[in-house]
């Protein structure tokens, strides 16, 4: 169960590739208008895995274009298989799509902006960008990658940009430092970040480190990357026999769901906590891959995001769901 959300047909008009592994696809909803959307919206698209209907958001790539709706999807052989779903399809096919949304309020009244992108996160990122140049507002984007020719849409941004962008490119010894560059900016910088969650977790501990306000610190997740691989894990249900398998290709909101044991959710991206559920015994190691729970809420074990944590192993969950309650 969740709350209502609105879908709408679609086509894929074209793709292209962006740099190796990285590919953009452009789609036109049979009803569009061209409308603007808040800066860091997302859709959800309908996937079809091992036969198997599934849900997986990507974030926009840049402001409304009376063009239709871009996303950019990176090939992760250590996914869920959305991606190789997505890599799958051919100009025309046809989708189904949400309306666009957006989870990050952005203050315009700033004095000073910091955007942070590490690899894909560029996504959302980029028309943040593009948005706070039109306004003129004082921003820099941090752009941190492997290398330059896997950093999608480098040649835009740098136009946009110039000297604002600042590329920390791994192959090249520049490394992103985000303790000495969140030391270096003044209070009441915001700072907008889209990037793996290793990073994230980098980030906002640098952030408090550096003084700055936590709520001054706004992000967009990948709900599928986490500190253990993807990798098949078992589920116990607290006071029954029921033991349920989740491949890596699903998540244990979707199984959960689908074996009739109803687990409330929304946002299916590890942000709102809506979806988490009692952790009763762990026989492994739970992956956290959330950012709705504190450090310390992750290491006392005792709840976990359905929609996007995984484990290693077993766990014994409690769904509160009783059979003589339904």
């Amino acid at each position: 169960m969740r709350f209502i959300e609105t879908w709408t047909p679609a086509s894929l008009v074209s793709t292209r590739d962006l740099a190796p592994g990285i590919r953009e696809f452009l789609i036109l909803p049979d009803r569009f208008d061209g409308a603007a959307y808040p800066v860091g919206s997302h859709i959800n698209v309908s996937v079809t895995i091992d036969g198997l209907p599934e849900t997986r958001s990507y974030s926009l790539v840049g402001e409304a274009s009376p063009r239709g709706l871009r996303i950019a999807v990176r090939r992760a052989e250590d996914s869920r298989g959305g991606s190789r779903y997505m890599w799958s399809l051919q100009p025309g096919a046809r989708l189904d799509i949400t309306t666009p949304a957006s989870l990050i309020a952005v203050d315009w009244t700033r004095e000073r902006y910091c955007l942070i992108a590490g690899g894909i996160g560029i996504t959302p990122i980029l028309g943040a960008a593009q948005a706070l140049a039109r306004r003129g507002a004082e921003v820099t984007l941090h752009y941190a990658v492997c290398s330059r020719a896997e950093a999608a849409y480098l040649d835009d941004l740098s136009a946009l940009l110039g000297d604002r962008l600042v590329v920390h490119a791994s192959d090249e010894g520049q490394r992103l430092d985000l303790e000495v560059l969140f030391a270096s900016l003044p209070q009441g910088s915001l700072a907008l970040f889209c990037g793996p969650m290793r990073m994230l977790d980098a980030a906002r501990h640098a952030w408090i480190g550096a003084g700055h306000p936590l709520p001054d610190l706004r992000y967009e997740t990948f709900g599928s990357s986490g500190t253990l691989p993807t990798e098949t894990f078992r589920v116990r249900l607290k006071g029954s026999n029921v033991e349920l398998e989740i491949p890596r290709e699903r998540s244990m909101l979707d199984v959960l769901n689908a074996s009739g044991h109803d687990v409330m959710y929304d946002c299916k991206r590890g942000e709102c906590g809506l979806c988490a559920i009692d952790v009763v015994d762990i026989d492994g190691e739970i992956d956290h891959r959330d950012v709705f729970f504190s450090d310390h809420q992750k290491q006392e074990n005792r709840k976990i995001c359905a929609c996007v944590s995984r484990a290693r192993g077993t766990i014994t969950v409690d769904t509160l769901l009783r059979a003589d309650a339904v």
